[in-house]
Order: structure tokens, then sequence, then C-alpha cells
């Protein structure tokens, strides 16, 4: 018989709207980077947009809710191996949050965008745009920058579509749609992997039906995201203002 499926909230706003943003601005920063010219302008304030969006992130990662949390699937070689020898079966292994492999994933685009973001800011297109602290390296090195910011592009891009390609897998391969909750928040998982929590010991006497949010998932407010969002954008701003002069 087939496990019922139980609706808890996983992924916050921050992390939902990073992610769709973040898409949104890369093909944006696809686009102009390869028209150049007078599109450069947007290109460069696309740029700090996600370095101020990365920076956010990783903060995000190390005090925002439960599951956007680095420690909740930052998993070590031993887990990530053991879940990738079951990865070519059509056997779906669901996670609450991201699988160890989907973890590893996160960590590679996160890290490839803070590089891609950072090095613009010393990078040039060799015509009439550079950024705001090419000048505190000189042209030779803002050329090597430059060319590292146009390979790191494409290792993003690779990883983008793997990243793609995995949610296809799972949809196709293994029955398991992981697209609605990145728009809902909402995941579908199956009722064993939260008896555990259920069955924890509690102050109230048990519900008879399951919470739709996980017993130990945490959602901080609103207020200490806008206020990490701000931080972010002081610091990019800060950056480039005092790089500039």
């Amino acid at each position: 018989m087939k496990e019922n499926h139980v609706a808890i909230k996983v992924w916050d706003l921050p992390v939902r709207l990073f992610h769709w943003v973040v898409t949104a601005l890369l093909i944006l920063q696809w686009v102009t980077g390869k028209i150049g010219g007078d599109l450069m302008g947007y290109h460069v304030y696309c740029g700090y947009t996600i370095l101020s969006l990365v920076i956010f992130r990783i903060l995000w990662g190390f005090t925002g809710s439960t599951h956007s949390r680095f420690a909740s699937f930052f998993a070590g070689p031993v887990a990530t191996f053991r879940f990738a020898r079951r990865l070519f079966s059509r056997e779906a292994v669901p996670q609450v949050g991201h699988n160890p492999l989907g973890g590893w994933m996160v960590i590679a685009l996160i890290v490839s965008l803070l590089l891609q973001a950072g090095s613009g800011l010393f990078a040039n297109d060799g015509v009439a745009t550079a950024g705001p602290l090419a000048n505190l390296i000189g042209l030779e090195a803002s050329n090597k920058v430059s060319d590292f910011h146009d390979a790191n592009f494409k290792v993003l891009l690779a990883l983008a579509t793997i990243h793609v390609c995995a949610v296809f897998y799972h949809l196709i391969f293994k029955r398991e749609n992981l697209t609605p909750a990145m728009f809902t928040g909402v995941k579908e998982v199956p009722e064993s992997l939260l008896r555990h929590r259920r069955e924890a010991n509690r102050d109230t006497p048990p519900r008879r039906v399951a919470s739709r949010e996980s017993a130990i998932a945490e959602f901080p407010s609103a207020w200490h995201s806008v206020a990490l969002l701000a931080l972010s954008i002081a610091l990019v701003v800060t950056l480039v203002v005092v790089g500039s002069n």
C-alpha cells in the first residue's frame, strides 16, 4: 500500500525568494553580458544585487529557519555515499529538506555565485566597463580576474543545468515532484518521516492528526530576515563606495 503523505512547511519565504530572484538575475546577467554596450550598466547593478543576496543567504544559512541552515543539509561523505548508492533505484528516498547530494549542490552554487559576483568587482569588459575595485589591482590583474569571471560563469551554468536535470530526474524517474515546494514552501512527505516527532515526549497531549509544520522546525520572524538583508546590502554598498573612492 502507498504510504500516506503529510503536508508540512519546509521552505521559508526568504529561501524561496532567493531561489527565484537569483535565477531571474542570472538570466539577465547572461543576456546583458552577451549584448554588452549600454546594457553593461544593468549587468553591474545586477551583480551588486546578486552579491547582496548571496551574503544574505550565507548569513541565513546560520541563523535562518531549520531547513535553510547549512547544518541541516551539510552531509558528510559517508551519508552522501549511502544516499548516492540509492540514487539510480526507482525507489524514492524522500527527505524533509535537502537530500545529501542536493545539499552539496546548494553549497556549490552558493560558492560559485559568491566567486562570480565577487570577481565582478575586479573585472572589466575590455571596453568601457570595469568593476568598482578594478583600479585597486591594476589592468593586468583585472584582465586575469575577468578571464576567471568568464570561466566561472560557465561553471555556474553547468551547476545550474545539473540542478535542473536532477529535479526532472526525481520527477520522472522517482515520481517525486520537488518544484511546488519552492513556490508554496509546503512539501508532501511520508508520514513515517514525522512519526518520531509526533511520538516524542511532549507537555501537551498528542495531536490526532499530523501538524502541517515539522515539530522541530523553527521559522524566524520577518524582521530577522529584513535586518539580515539590510546588513548584506549595506556591506556591498560600503564595499563599492569605499573601493570607488
